[in-house]
């Protein structure tokens, strides 16, 4: 059963970055953090991306329990939900529903953090680049069009 959320080889240092630490100018406070925004990204983005080699370091793998403790359980459910169009995806006694929940939503993060390094290429800071590509976006949307806030997760 997996029950740990995984990132791609090619995407840890990328990850690392967006972290809020003292060596960088990353917004977000742990690493599930930065998951579930790129998840949100891939998702609006209809961007998933399955992960080829798998980090085993800095980010190793992260604990399911993690993003239920941060509340983004609801997240790798609506993203699961609305990509199989099926209810028993939500089952909670079936481990291969769950397994397919978590690989649904690590092929969207990892989709969004395509997406983020190509926006955040030659960025000093990270965390400028993200509200400018959020302000963007929210600029270029319709006003009567409800779409899903990224915003919540700085």
């Amino acid at each position: 059963m997996i029950n740990r959320v995984r990132i791609a080889k090619d995407k840890a240092e990328l990850v690392r970055g967006l972290l809020d630490i003292k060596e960088t100018t990353g917004p977000f406070q742990t690493y599930a953090d930065i998951v579930a925004f790129a998840a949100s990204l891939g998702a609006k983005s209809k961007k998933r991306v399955t992960l080829a080699d798998i980090s085993t370091k800095e980010p190793a793998p992260i604990n399911v329990d993690v993003f239920i403790s941060r509340g983004y359980d609801w997240l790798i459910k609506l993203l699961a939900i609305t990509t199989t169009n099926d209810p028993n995806i939500l089952s909670v006694y079936d481990q291969e529903m769950e397994r397919k929940r978590l690989i649904i939503f690590e092929e969207y993060a990892n989709g969004g953090l395509e997406i983020l390094r190509n926006e955040l290429k030659g960025s000093a800071d990270y965390t400028e680049r993200i509200l400018l590509m959020m302000s963007r976006e929210k600029l270029g949307q319709n006003l009567d069009q409800k779409e899903f806030d990224l915003t919540k997760f700085l």
